[in-house]
């Protein structure tokens, strides 16, 4: 089996996702927890459920607990504003919004460009807080309720340090060393990092939900050794697999390889152009074959993208998957149809960006608003 990688920072090789609840030691995405999800929202699950995009969780079974005994629970995720977002940032948010508006839960987003200053050699202060203000239009563009949603960006909503202080004293460097593999070469700005990540975790005296990508749990991995001596609980986490490339399945889409990403600012023409031009399909040499042999949806990055998030009908899906597998459907066809897809969604995403430029202070306070913000999350000071 070919090896893979996968840390906070680089994803490699085609993932195992079996395997790599094994090594990170969580739990599969069950359908009992799905079925939970379903009753206790009343509501169908949206396909990032149905289809496993999210697979994998921490004690999510004791967010639903607390949610049907009346504890209630909060939800926290974020981004790291290194450069335009693309389809693949967006998608864990889309589902992130369904659970806000489903269980009518409070929800922090955590805008990282201290992160990204500190670990991306190439970017400044600058660039970071610019990429921010952009990111931070693509995420309301989603439709966040904006009285349950609290967006803050590390730079300027400075009293997350107020609670990174007693966390960082839980942290030693050999806890750190072992999870992120830090060594004497690292900046120090980078060592202390993972003490401001954790920090929203602690904004409610309830359990916290995170839904992200896996390679970002070693930094809940890390709050679940300390939470409770600072009597708060282990966080809990939803778990997503990685939105593919359009060059192929390994790895992960990348926004420093522009041929392989479609970025939420693309150009619909554009974008079509380069999903013609660079995407993987399953298909065969030729079309002769094709007719005869079939294609393999399991190796295409075209059906991939359709189950992930543009093909909501699962109906259509499974028909489109079998006609590809008879050789009735070529791989020009199948483009064309996901580019369709695709070009709408970014024309209405783009109407939504542009309106949500308006919509900011609704979302990221400052000054006294934040100190406010903050007074009514957290019940009770973090204390060491």
């Amino acid at each position: 089996m070919d090896e893979f990688k996968v840390t906070p920072w680089d994803v490699e090789g085609l993932v195992d996702y079996n395997k790599l609840i094994e090594e990170f030691g969580t739990s599969p995405l069950t359908d009992e927890l799905l079925e939970k999800t379903a009753q206790l929202t009343k509501s169908e699950l949206p396909l990032y459920f149905r289809r496993r995009f999210f697979f994998s969780h921490r004690d999510y079974d004791k967010v639903l607990q607390d949610y049907e005994s009346g504890k209630g629970f909060f939800l926290y995720t974020g981004r790291g504003p290194s450069g335009p977002m693309h389809i693949g940032h967006i998608i864990p948010f889309f589902a992130t919004k369904w659970l806000q508006e489903k269980f009518k839960v409070n929800l922090y987003i955590q805008i990282t460009d201290d992160e990204k200053f500190l670990f991306k050699d190439k970017l400044t202060f600058e660039d970071t807080r610019y990429w921010a203000y952009q990111n931070i239009l693509d995420i309301i563009a989603v439709g966040f309720d904006p009285d349950r949603t609290f967006i803050f960006q590390d730079s300027e909503f400075t009293q997350i340090y107020e609670m990174a202080i007693p966390i960082a004293k839980k942290i030693n460097f050999s806890m750190a060393r072992a999870v992120f593999g830090f060594t004497e070469q690292s900046k120090i700005g980078m060592i202390f990092y993972p003490a401001i990540q954790a920090a929203p975790t602690f904004f409610e005296k309830k359990r916290c939900l995170i839904p992200a990508a896996i390679d970002q749990d070693p930094y809940w991995r890390l709050q679940r050794d300390f939470a409770e001596s600072l009597g708060y609980y282990k966080t809990a986490a939803l778990h997503s697999k990685f939105v593919p490339g359009l060059m192929g399945l390994e790895g992960k889409m990348s926004a420093s390889k522009p041929e392989t990403a479609v970025y939420l600012t693309d150009d619909p023409e554009e974008a079509g152009k380069k999903i013609w031009k660079y995407t993987l399909t399953g298909g065969q040499p030729t079309l002769k074959e094709q007719r005869e042999k079939g294609g393999n949806p399991e190796k295409c990055v075209v059906f991939k993208w359709l189950e992930i998030f543009f093909e909501e009908d699962d109906k259509k899906l499974m028909e489109r998957y079998h006609a590809c597998k008879a050789g009735e459907l070529t791989c020009g066809e199948c483009k064309r149809y996901l580019i369709k897809k695709v070009q709408e969604f970014l024309i209405d995403h783009q109407k939504k960006r542009k309106e949500a430029e308006k919509q900011v202070e609704k979302f990221k306070y400052t000054g006294e608003l934040a100190r406010e913000q903050w007074e009514r999350s957290i019940p009770e000071p973090l204390k060491g």
